[in-house]
């Protein structure tokens, strides 16, 4: 196990500085300038937008900023943010709390609803409840975030007037108070992406559950006299998450990006929001620095679901 981990540890290296240099070769090569406003602003000197130019280093060859950038990342440094004025370490950490909040607890909501219905489903199919189910899964990841959003805000907000429209990070409310509003205001966001998010996964971990519980070894632990309780949970969900383990490594690294639409709709000050802003302002430091270390984080989880694959199926072996 230490070996195939190390092993696909150095795997990941090469794979990380390809996409690193496809993402800053892309972005260095789009059009745009981010010291535009400086160029048609007519109280700046034009030697002062060079030396701005050259401080930064943005007219020298894509190469040397690209070997100048990646090795500033892997000492820590992530650059400096045009439009914010302040590092973009300091930046992403000022965000980073909200989205990890708002989009960790909506991928739990998730994980708790659609998993037990998912599988019960499948341990029921085509029951009343299985189609219940079912339907209400192909509402769910039908309907686009932003207009499932709309409707709870015009539902929640301006009919019942019971939650706050808008997310905010400046609540005055101290003490349980603090704690109560903050918990108002996370409801419709988690809501809406943690039910989102649970509709694919249920109708993955249906069809999963489904292609296993017919399977022979199945039959054979009932015939040993293993109660149905037992056999589903013991020989059949753990198998038949396999697939479910490879979604959720694909989705829990979008958390660090955040909901663009989402955070949008209900103004969450989190990553999503600073990246859609970046991308206006044409941030290029920002916008590589997210997308890098979104990059990364889907080539550490898809080593974990690796490993977790080991766990749920002893069958797996690494060698």
């Amino acid at each position: 196990m230490s070996k195939y981990f190390i092993r696909r540890l150095l795997i990941s290296i090469p794979a990380l500085l390809g996409i690193s240099l496809v993402l800053f070769t892309v972005l260095a090569l789009a059009p745009g300038d981010p010291f535009e406003e400086l160029a048609t602003n007519p109280n700046v000197p034009p030697e002062v937008r060079a030396n701005l130019r050259t401080q930064f280093g943005l007219d020298d060859p894509i190469p040397v900023r690209y070997v100048r950038w990646i090795t500033s990342m892997v000492k820590g440094d992530w650059g400096f943010s045009f439009a914010s004025r302040v590092n973009v370490s300091t930046l992403i950490m000022q965000r980073l709390p909200t989205t990890l909040f708002v989009l960790g607890t909506a991928q739990l909501l998730a994980i708790l609803v659609a998993l037990p219905i998912g599988v019960y489903s499948a341990v029921r199919p085509y029951s009343l409840f299985d189609q219940i189910a079912t339907s209400f899964a192909f509402i769910g990841f039908s309907l686009p975030t932003f207009f499932t959003g709309l409707l709870f805000i015009l539902f929640f907000s301006i009919y019942l007037d019971w939650l706050p429209m808008i997310y905010r990070a400046d609540l005055s409310a101290t003490g349980w108070r603090w704690w109560w509003e903050s918990f108002k205001q996370s409801i419709m966001p988690i809501s809406v992406l943690g039910l989102f998010q649970a509709a694919s996964l249920m109708r993955f971990t249906r069809s999963a559950v489904l292609d296993v519980i017919r399977l022979d070894y199945v039959n054979t632990a009932r015939a040993k006299g293993l109660s149905e309780r037992v056999t589903v949970v013991k020989h059949v969900v753990r198998n038949a998450l396999l697939p479910v383990v490879t979604l959720l490594a694909l989705q829990i690294p979008q958390i660090f990006t955040g909901a663009l639409v989402t955070e949008q709709i209900f103004r969450v000050p989190g990553i999503g929001s600073l990246l859609i802003s970046a991308i206006l302002a044409n941030d290029t430091p920002v916008i590589m620095s997210i997308t890098f270390v979104v990059s990364c984080l889907v080539v550490l989880f898809n080593l974990v679901a690796d490993v977790v694959y080991g766990w749920l199926d002893p069958r797996i072996s690494y060698r």
